[in-house]
């Protein structure tokens, strides 16, 4: 078992190369990434959210009763900063309707799943992040529903209703199951196992998402491929700078400012891309949108968490 642990940590370092390559892979030969589409993207979505469920313990719950304060300064940031700043972005940069909903869909999910592997890259308050992490999970059947109604809900059809029973169904329950048993089987050596390697099957699982969506679309991917990954490029580091500042603005310390920074412009575009690909099916650009930005939240995540610990080391040596 303990090569498959060691496996697992290689595919947890290098997620951004995964995901790039699978998109790749898909592109070139479509047929290798076709399957994952209807129910079995569904299944797959839902084994990540499992796989993030047996993350949390009660330790994780206690965090959210011993800060609520701090949780909730996170939650409304998440929230309203990258919705609002989506939104922004896409009329500013006179966006197709597509790429719009694309953005939207994006800064309107949770945050990322490996937003807490970029906090502590970061030296960040990695408590706070899991805590942050697992409060707008929590939310997201409500409140990400609740936002692509209100700001695109006049210019795309949608099914408000039935996006929050799914994410019920998809997000929560998975999450809720997953804690439960890591609660339950926290003691025992197989469930430890298990849980050590369900990192490498998050990253395989989002890159088999993001591996179908370029199977199906991958080939409509020049057609606006510049303004495309400027506007999330956009979104996402403007949610860094605004997160960061947000934080801030409450007088949270360095480590704290470095979580929100990364909660909030890590978003988890792996469930985007999956809610995309179930809720708007003949919208390619939304589609390529939430699988682009999978792969660029990755990359610059990690990047960020690397660039704070830089930047202390070398005030350490100065």
């Amino acid at each position: 078992m303990s090569f498959f642990i060691q496996i697992s940590q290689q595919l947890t370092r290098f997620t951004a190369g995964v995901i790039i390559l699978a998109a790749v892979i898909a592109m070139i030969e479509p047929a290798t990434f076709s399957w994952v589409k209807g129910d079995v993207q569904v299944l797959v979505l839902g084994l990540i959210m499992l796989g993030m469920g047996m993350t949390l313990g009660k330790d994780d719950y206690r965090i959210l009763a011993q800060r609520p304060l701090d949780i909730f300064i996170g939650a409304v940031a998440q929230y309203t900063i990258m919705p609002l700043l989506a939104i922004a972005i896409g009329k500013g940069l006179n966006l197709s309707d597509g790429l719009i909903l694309g953005l939207v869909l994006v800064g309107s999910c949770p945050g990322g799943v490996s937003s807490n592997i970029m906090s502590f890259l970061a030296k960040g308050d990695v408590a706070f992040s899991v805590g942050m992490t697992t409060v707008s999970t929590i939310l997201a059947p409500v409140m990400t529903p609740l936002w692509m109604t209100v700001l695109v809900g006049q210019t795309v059809e949608m099914d408000g209703w039935g996006m929050f029973k799914f994410m019920l169904l998809v997000t929560l329950l998975p999450v809720v199951l997953g804690s439960g048993a890591n609660m339950l089987l926290d003691k025992k050596a197989w469930f430890k196992d298990v849980r050590s390697v369900m990192p490498a099957v998050a990253v395989l699982a989002f890159a088999c998402i993001v591996g179908g969506v370029a199977a199906v679309h991958g080939h409509r991917f020049m057609e606006s491929a510049v303004v495309m990954v400027a506007a999330i490029a956009a979104h996402n580091i403007g949610g860094y700078f605004l997160g960061y500042y947000a934080g801030a603005l409450c007088g949270m310390n360095t480590a704290k400012k470095r979580t929100m920074a990364i909660e909030v412009g890590v978003q988890n575009a792996g469930l985007a891309t999956g809610l995309s690909a179930k809720f708007f099916p003949t919208n390619a650009e939304s589609a390529v949108a939430t699988a682009v930005a999978c792969i660029w939240h990755s990359v610059s995540g990690t990047v960020l968490g690397n660039l704070f610990a830089w930047w202390d080391k070398r005030k350490g040596q100065n």
